[in-house]
Order: C-alpha cells, then sequence, then structure tokens
C-alpha cells in the first residue's frame, strides 16, 4: 500500500464539550461543528482535518453501537492514512488482515463520500485507511 498524506487527526473523547474547552477556548482553534458534538476544521496549516470526536460517534461508526465494546481498549486519538482511491482502501485493509491484524470494519464509503477502513493500533490508536475524494 502507498501512503499519499496524513488525512486526519482526531482527539476521541468520552467528553466532548470539556475537550472543546482546550481546543476551541484555550487554543483557540478554528474547529465548527459538523455532526452532533463532532468539531472539526481543515483550517490548520499541516493538517488537511483536525477533529474532536466524541468516543459514542467513534463507537458508532466502528461497531454500529453507541458504546465502545467492553474488552476493546478505549482510543483516545485517530488518524487516517491517505490513499489514491476507493480500491486503494479496500486493498489495504486486505493486506492489514492477511498481517494478522484484525480490522474494526472493512472498507465503507461514509454518507460524505470517504471511503475508510480502520484498525486499532497497539498504543489504542484508532488507525485509518482513507480515501477522501475532496483531498484529490
Amino acid at each position: 500500500m502507498e501512503i499519499e498524506s496524513v488525512a486526519s487527526v482526531a482527539v476521541i473523547t468520552p467528553d466532548a464539550a470539556l475537550s472543546r474547552k482546550l481546543y476551541v477556548d484555550a487554543l483557540g482553534l478554528p474547529l465548527k461543528q459538523l455532526d452532533g458534538d463532532y468539531f472539526a476544521t481543515e483550517q490548520i496549516s499541516g493538517c488537511r482535518h483536525f477533529g474532536v470526536w466524541p468516543l459514542r460517534q467513534a463507537a458508532e461508526a466502528c461497531f454500529g453501537t453507541s458504546a465502545w465494546p467492553d474488552g476493546v481498549t478505549v482510543p483516545q486519538m485517530s488518524v487516517e492514512f491517505e490513499l489514491s482511491d476507493a480500491r486503494a482502501v479496500a486493498d489495504g485493509a486486505a493486506e492489514l488482515r492477511s498481517r494478522g491484524y484484525a480490522l474494526l470494519h472493512e472498507a465503507k464509503t461514509e454518507p460524505w463520500g470517504q471511503t475508510v477502513a480502520r484498525v486499532l493500533s497497539p498504543e489504542g490508536v484508532i488507525v485509518g485507511l482513507s480515501y477522501m475524494p475532496s483531498f484529490h
């Protein structure tokens, strides 16, 4: 697989309002509400997308449930690596699986057009393989 760039970095928080106090109020990041309690920006130089991702939304994205499953390390951040196209995401997911990594979910296309597959790293980071058409 060939990584083109870091597509997205997000902190994952159990308390989105408390986290926004640091990232928006104290640091002054230009985060805008995108979906429920998910706030993000594409206005930070050197980072295509930075977000504050509520844990329940991460659980929904990865497992289809609002609660993070017991027995699975609770993540504190997410990083997504941009690939060349949607097919590369599916191929990359297959490559990770063949190397013994358990996917949180297979490649899927989100309503906003992003194709993504995710694994949980040994450190407890959600690592995504991504293709976002607007980044190309």
